[in-house]
């Protein structure tokens, strides 16, 4: 499947690129060759495979949730540059 000129200008314009006349028969071809990839693909007999929306298996990487003691708060203030009344003292970023 060859790709025109003005096919290749519109998908440019959808995609808010900028070419040039210099640029466009290269752009030309390459787009046109990525849809002869995919043309072979639709040859393919997928007849009973099943649809994937990942390659791989995944697994959660995360932890479970497990209830701790929380840290006083003296030990999180412990380190703190400012602290008032038990919170963190910072500068204010706003007006």
């Amino acid at each position: 499947m060859s790709l025109t000129r003005e096919e290749v200008l519109h998908i440019a314009h959808l995609a808010h690129l900028g070419i040039d006349e210099r640029e466009l028969p290269k752009f030309q071809e390459q787009l046109s060759d990525i849809l002869e990839h995919f043309a072979a693909l639709t040859a393919l007999d997928t007849e009973g495979v099943p649809p994937t929306s990942h390659p791989l298996a995944l697994e959660s990487v995360m932890r479970d949730d497990e209830v701790k003691e929380s840290l006083s708060v003296e030990d999180v203030l412990a380190n703190a540059p400012n602290a008032e009344d038990d919170l963190f003292r910072v500068r204010a970023v706003l007006n």
